[in-house]
């Protein structure tokens, strides 16, 4: 009997081109991969350099601005970036091209140093959707455990206060983290105002008097809480309004105020001592009271100046934003480009809206703006480099694809259309399977039935069943051999 041979049919033109095309896609993106790890290191010792403290908030609205990322995907960035320094193996997969960014941006979620092994198989053996699936119930995972400690903790708060045998009371408690962390706070400002404030206005008293020693950091932590009783009681137990504000009043001389290089006063109403600058800051925007005293010190005149609403409600509409190179906070407070105590205007010409941050940064750290003759705002740093609104381009080589395949190739990098296939052949993934046995705060269970199994457990039956079925090929690509499966909410999958 003649055996018939399979006849085998070439590969039409158009397939095989398109499947070229493919290879090449997959090729260069792995090369993107790689130089994306490239970048996310550089980001990572700019910011642990402080690289980007040149006015700018942050890491990422430096980058916002210098690169042109949105402000949340530069945010991303600078997370991913600082995480691969505990992660190196994500760190090295992702640099020889064989997970993409997006793979390891989910990742780094999660991982740790301890669990960085299990999750990178998870990251090379499915796509990135099953990565992100994997990761979304290993935070559930997280998100439980983390449930019941703080149900244990909130379980556990208490506050005894018992009468001892000569009458003072004692205390003992236990409370949760938030509400411990609010306690100790008011204790500190508590202690501030019984002690500090009163020993920079009437100076320490003499060492040689025990009566009048101060006292020591318990008996004032007990002073403070006395405070704070009396003041709930005041009070009648009313926190007020979490956005109070409390006035603070400054008082410096004109001409400290108009050149902080002249001598003159500036201080607090207590009578602290603050920069002439901070005092040129604070008044920019803020309620002022002009004085005008004769040579005996005598009050001959006095005088208000503010930005009146409706100026300020123009400078809002027209700058919708602070005005500083690289920033977008929405709320602002009115700067005067020449100050009013130099003779500048209070007018809509002569202010722009600056964040708080910047607004300190254009007085106190020399940041300086100007106001060009067709109305542009110039920004400078304090070496005098000018800061753009919009920084011209890097220089990008005449084949910048070329130019990155042979900086790979003295890398020593083999990158190629398969690097970072995924090693998914089109099983189903049973997420919750997965999840219990990758996690190590699952709870575990010793029987356990074979979720991949065909068979029906049997309630009475004490014999423990294999939980990796030989037929699931899920296990060999995460790395797992044997093990009791754990117990968890299972995620229903199609």
């Amino acid at each position: 009997m003649a055996m018939q041979l399979p006849t085998l049919v070439p590969t039409p033109a158009r397939v095989a081109a398109l499947d070229r095309l493919g290879d090449e896609i997959a090729e260069l993106s792995a090369h993107l991969e790689a130089a994306t790890a490239r970048l996310l290191a550089l980001i990572r010792d700019f910011d642990a350099r402080g690289g980007w403290n040149t006015g700018f908030r942050s890491c990422a609205h430096w980058l916002s601005w210098r690169v042109g990322l949105d402000l949340g995907a530069a945010r991303e960035r600078v997370r991913v970036a600082r995480a691969l320094e505990t992660l190196p193996g994500l760190a090295e997969a992702l640099a020889r091209g064989k997970l993409s960014y997006a793979k390891v941006r989910a990742l780094t979620r999660v991982a740790t140093p301890e669990t960085e092994a299990r999750l990178l198989a998870v990251g090379r053996a499915g796509t990135a959707c099953h990565v992100e699936r994997i990761v979304r119930g290993w935070r559930r995972v997280d998100q439980q455990a983390e449930a019941r400690a703080a149900a244990r903790q909130h379980a556990g708060r208490a506050l005894h206060a018992y009468q001892d045998e000569d009458g003072t009371v004692v205390l003992r408690g236990r409370l949760t983290p938030e509400v411990g962390a609010l306690l100790l706070r008011a204790l500190d400002a508590a202690r501030e105002t019984l002690y500090q404030r009163a020993r920079v206005a009437g100076g320490s008293p003499p060492a040689a008097d025990p009566a009048l020693a101060p006292p020591t950091r318990a008996q004032q932590q007990a002073d403070a809480l006395a405070l704070l009783a009396e003041t709930a009681l005041h009070h009648e137990l009313d926190p007020g309004a979490p956005g109070e504000r409390y006035q603070v009043v400054v008082h410096v001389d004109a001409a400290a105020l108009a050149d902080p290089a002249q001598p003159g006063q500036s201080a607090l109403e207590e009578g602290s001592h603050v920069s002439a600058e901070t005092s040129r800051r604070l008044a920019c925007d803020a309620s002022r009271v002009v004085m005008r005293h004769d040579e005996d010190g005598r009050v001959v005149e006095i005088g208000t100046r503010t930005i009146p609403p409706a100026l300020r409600r123009a400078l809002q509409h027209r700058d919708r934003t602070c005005r500083f190179p690289g920033c977008h906070v929405r709320v602002g407070q009115g700067h005067h480009v020449r100050h009013w105590a130099q003779g500048g205007p209070t007018t809509l010409a002569n202010l722009l809206l600056l964040c708080r941050r910047h607004h300190r940064a254009v007085h106190e750290e020399g940041y300086q703006v100007a106001l060009e003759p067709g109305g542009a705002l110039r920004f400078r740093r304090p070496d005098g480099q000018p800061l753009p609104e919009v920084p011209p381009p890097a220089a990008v080589p005449a084949d910048p694809v070329e130019a990155l395949r042979a900086c790979h190739d003295a890398q020593g990098l083999q990158l190629n259309g398969r690097t970072a296939c995924p090693l998914w052949l089109g099983e189903r993934l049973d997420v919750g399977w997965a999840i219990g046995v990758l996690h190590p705060r699952a709870a575990r269970a010793t029987p356990a039935a074979n979720p991949h199994s065909s068979e029906k457990s049997n309630p009475g039956s004490c014999t423990p069943r294999d939980p990796i079925n030989q037929t699931n090929p899920w296990p060999t690509r995460l790395g797992i051999t044997a093990g009791p499966l754990p117990m968890m909410e299972r995620e229903t999958t199609s």
